[in-house]
């Protein structure tokens, strides 16, 4: 008997599960990891989604993400507005493509082929698993820098040992190849057990800021001296927010490989409500709070919370030890469910047959390596202004697209056989929607200027101040082409030749 919790979703009962399966296994678009989720397999709660982005969030990258902010001229407070804002606003386009995933239960690469084509939804498949491959490669890279720095604490003479670095950065990755293999169930418990122990660790570290530091008003009176660049706030502000919010526009585009797992739409609209914005605030701000203490405490700004741990645990080796940990915890937790499970499913539906969830991960492993990540993260302006504001335009193109057609087009009805049909009505031309992808490059052409004077800019000096209005359109970066897209794409399906939809189902949330 349908039990009550599943009565919102387009699959409610085993036997449902079945009838859709024996439509679509026979198609070369199926197998087992992209076909719907059945009620038994609905398990993660609010807890769940809500631990997975507290996974996500405490992350060294977070930690440092305001020093890049203030860097470039903001004060803490402005650096921590907008850290926020654009976290509520990612948050936004996040839920709304949850509710497919939680609806029909599957995939993001599955649930992309109703807008962009059977064929077509490769394309923005790859376009996402590849900047995941290079965010797994980052992760690996600062995790593995994390464990060499704290073991060269524990031993004078590992700095001498030759590739030291990359030796930690094979092991790092190694032991999350470990994980890649147990599949999602592994990341889900994962993700549940470190969560209470990330969020202890953050506060641990906040307590040592405001004792160390001689009090939170001290604190906060020393944290002006973290400010350093000198351009104008308003000129920072929106090429920043579109960092910020291009910071997780990856996952607002393959939430659905999450929340396809979810009991309810409530389940993982509070969880993420609860976990992202929060979260993602709160750690900023303890890495800026802990930044200023260490200038009372040692005379200088240390960002790295790595630096610091070693510092404060040179003759403690327990301490240091249990630090290894957490922080390895950290980038694991974050790498696993941000940069792993989406290109998992993302290579596995360019073969369906041949590439199962694993597969897909032990790809995404291998290309993280050759992304050559330590040239990546080398240049703090680099990794915000250019690899986060650049990828950001190109996937809030593709999202808005998504957006605009599950929620406008059609209504938030999908046909879910023929999903996994190549001639079916998502076939559109040769398995192309061509409306898709002409919408996506009306968006992203014109913030291509900028992009190069951002890309081929030594320091960014004056990227920012009298740009032309082409460039200035970058400074914008998603916004634009999110709104540009999803203009253009509802302009473009009204002519005629698209796919129809299913009659519409009443729907309970």
């Amino acid at each position: 008997m349908e039990r009550e919790e599943f009565r919102d979703l387009a699959v409610n009962n085993q036997a449902e599960l079945e009838r859709i399966k024996s439509g679509a296994m026979t198609s070369p678009l199926y197998n087992e990891d992209l076909a719907p989720t059945g009620p038994e397999r609905r398990t993660w709660t609010t807890y769940n989604i809500a631990a997975l982005w507290i996974g996500m969030a405490i992350v060294i990258t977070t930690y440092t993400l305001a020093s890049g902010l203030m860097a470039a001229g903001m004060n803490w407070w402005q650096a921590l507005l907008t850290i926020s804002l654009g976290n509520v606003l990612v948050l936004i386009p996040m839920l709304l493509n949850a509710h497919a995933g939680t609806k029909y239960g599957v995939p993001f690469p599955v649930f992309v082929r109703a807008s962009f084509g059977v064929r077509g939804a490769n394309f923005a498949a790859m376009a996402r698993a590849l900047v995941a491959c290079g965010w797994f490669g980052i992760q690996t890279w600062i995790g593995g820098l994390a464990l060499d720095a704290l073991i060269s604490a524990a031993w004078n003479g590992w700095g001498n040992v030759p590739g030291h670095s990359f030796i930690t950065f094979f092991v790092f990755w190694a032991i999350q190849l470990v994980i890649i293999l147990r599949g999602i169930e592994g990341v889900k418990i994962f993700e549940s057990l470190a969560a209470p122990l990330l969020l202890a660790g953050s506060l641990v570290l906040l307590i040592w800021g405001f004792t160390a530091g001689g009090g939170i008003g001290n604190v906060f009176a020393t944290s002006a001296k973290l400010q350093q660049g000198d351009a104008p706030f308003w000129a920072l502000f929106w090429p920043s927010l579109a960092a910020n919010v291009g910071y997780w526009i990856t996952l607002s585009l393959n939430i659905p490989d999450f929340t396809r797992y979810a009991k309810t739409q409530r389940s993982q609209v509070l969880g993420q409500a609860l976990g992202l914005p929060l979260t993602m605030t709160a750690f900023s701000f303890i890495g800026i709070a802990v930044t200023a203490a260490t200038i009372v405490v040692f005379g200088e700004a240390i960002w790295d919370p790595v630096q610091l741990v070693t510092k404060l645990a040179q003759n403690a080796p327990i301490l240091l030890i249990v630090a290894m940990i957490v922080i390895a915890i950290a980038q694991i937790s974050t790498n696993m469910a941000a940069n792993v499970v989406s290109p998992s499913f993302d290579f596995s539906n360019l073969a369906p047959k041949y590439i199962t969830f694993r597969t897909g991960g032990l790809i995404t492993a291998m290309i993280g390596i050759i992304s050559f990540p330590w040239v990546l993260f080398n240049n703090v302006g680099a990794y915000i202004f250019t690899w986060l504001v650049g990828y950001g335009s190109l996937l809030g193109a593709i999202g808005a697209v998504m957006i605009a057609d599950y929620w406008i087009v059609r209504r938030r009805q999908l046909d879910l056989v023929e999903l996994y049909k190549l001639d079916g009505r998502y076939s559109y031309s040769g398995g192309w929607n061509w409306r898709a992808i002409a919408a996506v490059l009306i968006g992203v052409v014109p913030v291509l200027p900028g992009f190069f004077k951002a890309a081929t800019t030594p320091g960014f000096a004056g990227v920012f101040q009298n740009p032309t209005f082409i460039e200035s359109l970058y400074n914008y970066g998603l916004f634009f082409t999110f709104g540009v897209s999803a203009i253009a794409y509802l302009a473009l399906s009204m002519i005629g030749g698209r796919a129809t939809e299913p009659v519409s189902e009443p729907e309970t949330t």
